[in-house]
């Protein structure tokens, strides 16, 4: 089962234009949940899915910007370290009514894994602590 818990720093793309963001996902079995930080005014956002082999699906709704519900699907790499796909909005505004959108997005995930970082900062000051006689 491939594991998609981690940073991941993506782009989508709305006519044309890309929109940077960050994202980071945990993962429990096949069920995913996390936050999407998108450049720009749109800010946070929080996603639920699930990833079933190298399939992804999760749902994206922003904290305080709009109600709009986006859904992500898409392929994950075999080296894991790669998504892209499709999104899709579709939502229901009194002002225009029925809007839909949709567009391509991608995802590669972060060097910045600090989860990583501090186990190995930990077996380093370890290591210094038993040559240095201090364990």
């Amino acid at each position: 089962m491939a594991n998609l818990t981690g940073t991941w720093l993506g782009t989508y793309w709305q006519d044309g234009m890309p929109t940077r963001f960050e994202m980071v996902i945990a993962q429990g079995s096949n069920a995913l949940s996390g936050n999407i930080l998108d450049e720009g005014n749109l800010g946070e956002a929080t996603i639920t899915g699930e990833a079933t082999g190298c399939n992804i699906q999760f749902s994206k709704r922003y904290v305080s910007v709009f109600q709009g519900n986006i859904i992500y699907q898409g392929l994950l790499s075999e080296d894991e370290n790669l998504m892209q796909g499709e999104w899709t909005l579709k939502m229901y505004s009194p002002a225009y009514g029925e809007v839909t959108d949709s567009g391509r997005w991608e995802a590669i995930r972060s060097e910045n894994d600090l989860a990583n970082e501090l186990t190995q900062y930990l077996a380093r000051k370890k290591d210094l602590a038993l040559v240095s006689g201090v364990l």
